[in-house]
């Protein structure tokens, strides 16, 4: 035993002896997120753009397994977080090339609360990142710029904020949804379809939705996705006639 503890003590040792650069140095690499993998496109199939925050990261893969064939699914390569970082990348996000339908949302990290470092904290803690004001005016004027792409625009609600989520107020995204919805209406109700994540998920919350969490389950993101692909179908359908 004496010796056993010996060697884990010089083992030890010789582990803290390295630089902490080098030891940082020999970790696997994460491996990449396939999500954000380079979508290469089927010339004969249209091209839809996701974008959305991190319950978007979930569903973004069995989106493109349902309209696979069908349509090539790219999304924004990151989290788009709120709608001032909306603002700051939409035209990376959106590129030069030709969309036929826009899927996107923004809230859930409008309404979260933050400190002074940007960090994530209780309500009680911190302010909310994006007023309702703000929030409005930024989602006016993101759409005014997905509107000039010609693509068909679907308007994703922001998916319910359960109670004990960290960081958020429960049932914000009830006001945040509707002054999106307002929003979506002042801009023109034929030009802009709404696919109501929040309703079809409030229904069903206990079964797919993770606890005190605003993320979903695996199951519960491939029941997102399942809705995503047909508001996309739909628009893809229209934009046809």
């Amino acid at each position: 035993m004496r010796n056993v503890r010996m060697f884990c003590g010089l083992l030890l040792a010789a582990l803290l002896a390295v630089p902490a650069e080098t030891r940082a140095q020999t970790k696997k690499p994460r491996r990449p997120n396939p999500v954000f993998a380079p979508v290469k496109d089927n010339p004969e199939l249209p091209r839809v753009l996701l974008l959305g925050d991190s319950i978007s990261i979930g569903y973004t893969l069995p989106v493109r397994e349902i309209l696979k064939g069908k349509a090539n699914v790219h999304r924004a390569p990151t989290n788009c977080g709120p709608t001032t970082r909306g603002l700051a990348q939409i035209e990376a996000w959106i590129g030069n090339k030709k969309w036929d339908v826009i899927h996107f949302n923004f809230g859930l990290h409008d309404l979260k609360y933050i400190d002074g470092k940007g960090k994530l904290v209780s309500p009680t803690k911190g302010e909310i990142q994006v007023p309702l004001e703000n929030y409005t005016k930024n989602l006016r004027s993101l759409v005014e710029r997905l509107r000039k792409t010609g693509a068909r625009l679907i308007w994703c609600s922001t998916t319910p904020v359960p109670k004990g989520a960290r960081g958020r107020i429960a049932d914000d995204s009830v006001r945040y949804n509707q002054a999106a919805l307002a929003a979506m209406k002042d801009a023109g109700k034929s030009e802009i379809a709404v696919n109501d994540l929040h309703a079809f998920a409030k229904a069903r919350l206990d079964k797919i939705q993770r606890k005190a969490d605003v993320h979903f389950t695996r199951d519960g993101s491939k029941q997102l996705a399942n809705e995503v692909a047909k508001a996309i179908e739909t628009a893809l359908n229209r934009k046809k006639r």
